[in-house]
């Protein structure tokens, strides 16, 4: 046990080595394959070494879609309002978590175990390169193919990029694989057959989108064949009875469990959790970056995605557009309630209802998903991440079918229904939904048709709201072919202008805005409410003036805004990224690809 400690060890010292750009810099593996590839407990070290999942941070990559603003330089925000080339975009084309898996995979087999007991860290260790390699397609389409380890000196390093369609062939090889042999008793906490398989019908259902809505690719009539599969494994996974959706009866809550719980491992519907235990030293706290003063603000363009708690649309009511924040909350999904901050919400531990802060350059809302309201710090940093939840299974099956034109009113009833439910809203019922397609919707999605367009459009919304920051808005929107709904600046809350209003619900004013001109009284000269509760104070106008509170038309009114940069989405080039130029200078058979220079 000693020795496997020690081998240990020296491996996380040669995997951080690895983590240069092995195209620049090749160091040499200080592992020798002798010393340590020899037993399954040598194997199991080498694997849970590679563990590698998101956590709780995943709760900010929304500010890279529409379902958020932010101040930050987000990546996509910088291509959309600057001048991007491979010299200003230079990340991603990092090789050296590849070199640690196909080093496993070129020095497993020298343990003296079962073929059965290798055939499950194999699986392992492809499922990673499966994941590695997605996110590079995602990123550049073609990219060089590479499953051994390479040195320095072997020519295969400088070889161009492979074909798109060669490499996810290879993606998909390797996920049947892993879905076929690894475990289904894993270790707490670790990928095992049933997160395989999630990330199996994760991949079909990117792809299969992607070929079908990417006309650049040229790749529409094989995009069916990647659907089918996404089918195929989600309904094994529905079938094999080992998930269901989390329900206690309690539709107001719930929802919100999967976020704020410090145990996910026992929940039915959590496929894999990363788990967090601040008594382990693994704090999985993100609180003083998702509430407030923070680098991610919610859209109104979502709060308005969902669905009245009756089910019918809420764009569809007459003059929605200049709801204020209080109505814009009534008799709504009540996962809105248990995503964002609503009126009458309280913060622990106050006693009162807490009052929105309207800071500049935000939008007045604030997320709740992944934060926790509570003031211990035990609570705080041991709450679980739900990696893959059997919400997406579900979804990803209702969608695949939708697009393959097999979709039934009972495979909605065992899918996207079901998720209605646990919040107590109407079933979503095809018939209806393909009568009359959300006109809202369809400006979104222009490029949907056929007699499926209204149940496709609705499962659409069920994904966007189900999985807010999430961090699957992003891929959603790219393989749907819809990057243009990036180019549209966020906007926050509605108010006519300077006056007075209620951000509680409870009838009573709690703040006022006033023009910018307007000086601010001292604290004890200002107005309070009819309970005697001092109003708070903000200064509104247009963006660039010296205000607190940015609207979209000054004193007029309007929502909200948060920049003015003018966005622009080149169509195809911003689906992908530049290989950086100093990659195309040690290896000029690397082509850019799309118009990228």
């Amino acid at each position: 046990m000693k020795k496997n400690i020690l081998m240990l060890s020296l491996l996380m010292i040669a995997m951080s080595a690895c983590q240069d750009n092995f195209l620049e810099r090749l160091p040499q593996t200080s592992i020798a394959p002798e010393a340590f590839f020899n037993t399954e407990e040598d194997l199991a070290l080498y694997i849970n070494g590679l563990v590698s999942m998101p956590g709780t941070n995943s709760y900010l990559n929304d500010q890279n879609t529409d379902n958020a603003t932010t101040t930050g330089a987000v990546e996509v925000k910088v291509i959309m309002t600057g001048a991007p080339s491979s010299q200003t975009v230079t990340s991603g084309w990092e090789w050296g978590r590849l070199r640690n898996i196909n080093y496993f995979l070129d020095n497993y087999n020298k343990a003296n175990i079962s073929s059965q007991i290798k055939a499950h860290y194999v699986g392992l260790a492809r499922y990673y390169r499966a994941q590695f390699y997605l996110d590079k397609v995602a990123r550049f389409s073609d990219v060089p193919w590479y499953s051994k380890t390479l040195n320095p000196d072997d020519k295969e390093l400088y070889k161009p990029q492979d074909p798109r369609t060669l490499v996810v062939d290879s993606i998909m090889a390797d996920l049947a694989f892993a879905a076929e042999n690894v475990r289904e008793s894993v270790p707490s906490g670790t990928p095992g057959k049933w997160a395989v398989m999630t990330q199996y019908a994760r991949t079909a259902l990117y792809e299969g989108t992607y070929r079908k809505y990417h006309t650049e690719l040229n790749l529409q009539n094989t995009a069916n064949q990647f659907l089918q599969t996404a089918v195929t494994v989600s309904e094994a996974i529905i079938k094999s009875g080992k998930f269901s959706i989390y329900s206690s009866g309690k539709p107001s809550q719930d929802y919100a469990t999967l976020f704020a719980s410090p145990n996910l491992l026992s929940n039915p519907e959590v496929i894999l959790a990363n788990v967090y235990d601040s008594e382990k030293k693994k704090n999985g706290n993100v609180n003083g970056v998702v509430f407030g003063d923070y680098e991610q603000a919610p859209s109104r363009d979502l709060i308005q995605t969902y669905l009245m708690k009756d089910g019918s649309r809420f764009s569809d009511i007459a003059g929605y557009q200049q709801f204020g924040f209080v109505k814009e909350f009534e008799n709504r999904d009540p996962r809105l309630n248990q995503t964002m901050v609503y009126p009458g919400w309280i913060r622990v531990p106050d006693a009162n209802p807490y009052i929105q802060r309207l800071n500049k350059n935000f939008t007045g809302y604030h997320q709740l998903k992944g934060y926790i309201n509570s003031t211990d710090n035990n609570v705080l940093n041991s709450s679980d991440f739900p990696v893959y939840r059997f919400a997406e299974v579900l979804l990803t099956y209702a969608e695949a079918k939708a697009e393959l034109g097999t979709l039934t009113q009972n495979d909605l009833d065992l899918s996207v229904n079901m998720l209605r439910k646990r919040v107590g809203m109407p079933d979503l019922n095809m018939a209806l939904a393909n009568g009359k397609p959300d006109p809202a919707l369809v400006q979104k999605y222009p490029n949907t048709s056929g007699t499926n367009r209204g149940v496709l459009l609705e499962i659409r919304r069920e994904r966007r709201v189900e999985f807010a920051f999430e961090n699957l808005r992003y891929d959603d929107l790219m393989r749907w072919h819809a990057g243009t709904l990036l180019t549209k600046i966020p906007e926050g809350m509605y108010f006519a202008g300077p006056g007075k209003y209620d951000m509680t619900g409870d009838g009573h004013a709690d703040i006022i805005l006033v023009d910018k001109n307007t000086s601010i009284p001292a604290e004890a000269n200002k107005e309070k409410n009819s309970l005697g509760t001092v109003l708070v104070y903000y200064k509104t106008g247009a963006i660039g003036e010296d205000v607190t509170v940015f609207l979209k038309n000054g004193i007029a009114g309007g929502t909200m805004v948060t920049e003015t940069a003018v966005r622009k989405f080149e169509e195809p080039k911003y689906y992908y990224r530049p290989i950086p130029q100093t990659q195309i200078l040690l290896n000029p058979d690397l082509k850019q690809v799309f118009g990228w220079q």
